[in-house]
């Protein structure tokens, strides 16, 4: 069995997408690859390659107890082996809950995770591991992800949609709209990473804290997701970005990334998701690679080197 999700970007809609927002994602042309063989033992034993295929992390589960058995990490940086592996056990015990007939084999599986992109991109390790475990499972993606992790779900309907789509949530249930989002100046668009992985938990709960009735900044940011499908100049999407960015700085207190770190760039740049850290979106032309690159910022990409 093999199964595959795509990676995630969160145009419009950060931190609001979690109270109702329209919020335009869009899919990437990086993701994550879950492939299932079985074996006769009654074990798991799971391998998670990177990009260059690379084992990072492996782990041997007892299939009847669904409880870890041996674990190793490979990283020079955060996390250890018992605290994925753990987390790991958790979706498949969630999914499990969700569907009993899961696992409940005498034989085993070798299960290999392959992802296209670096692990530090940010582009939905987490979502796109958990989308397809719930198509392994034969279970609902978004329930898998709620009930073992918090975030909004936009990366699960980017994972298993091959367009942009409106996401939203109505009545704590998931609204997705595929759209056409194609801008007629993408050649002017570019994602550039901020060299450091973000993690989305930390903004969210400074968002959280809040506790403000934000339904006015909800309601503009909606209108700004639907204008992002009808702009018809890079100088109007231009005024679109900087109005997000500072809405979503009132909001969570914190400077916008243009502001804080490339005060002198000539284009527009906007966060998307978690703020301070990941790829960012940025305006520009033909100058704009230089710019970042004089200043450390190796990683930037085209919009057709990104977008699905």
């Amino acid at each position: 069995m093999n199964f595959y999700s795509n990676g995630k970007l969160l145009l419009t809609g950060e931190y609001l997408v979690l109270d109702g927002a329209k919020s335009l994602a869009i899919p990437t042309k990086f993701g994550q690859d879950l492939v299932i063989e079985k074996i006769k033992e009654a074990q798991i034993i799971w391998g998670s390659f990177t990009h260059t295929g690379e084992c990072w992390f492996e782990a041997v589960f007892d299939l009847k107890k669904l409880r870890l058995v041996t674990c190793t990490f490979n990283s020079e940086k955060d996390g250890n082996g018992e605290v994925i592996a753990e987390t790991l056990l958790d979706i498949l015990k969630e999914a499990k809950s969700l569907n009993p007939n899961f696992l409940a084999s005498e034989n085993g599986f070798v299960v290999k995770t392959n992802l296209t992109f670096p692990r530090n991109w940010g582009l939905g390790t987490s979502s796109t591991l958990i989308n397809s475990v719930a198509s392994w499972a034969k279970v609902d993606a978004f329930k898998l992800l709620w009930n073992s992790f918090k975030g909004s779900g936009y990366d699960i309907a980017c994972a298993q949609n091959n367009t942009p789509v409106f996401y939203q949530i109505k009545d704590k249930n998931p609204k997705v709209e595929q759209v056409e989002f194609n801008p007629s100046f993408k050649e002017n668009l570019f994602f550039l990473h901020l060299n450091k992985k973000q993690d989305s938990k930390e903004g969210i709960a400074k968002f959280r804290e809040s506790n403000i009735n934000f339904d006015k900044e909800i309601n503009r940011i909606s209108e700004i997701s639907d204008a992002f499908l009808r702009v018809k100049s890079l100088k109007e999407f231009e005024s679109l970005i900087i109005e997000h960015e500072q809405i979503i700085s009132s909001i969570i207190k914190l400077k916008p990334v243009k502001e804080k770190l490339f005060p002198d760039y000539f284009g527009a740049i906007k966060s998307l998701g978690a703020w301070g850290g990941d790829f960012v979106l940025v305006t520009g032309n033909s100058e704009t690679p230089v710019y970042f690159k004089n200043k450390g910022f190796e990683t930037i990409l085209t919009y057709n080197q990104m977008v699905l």
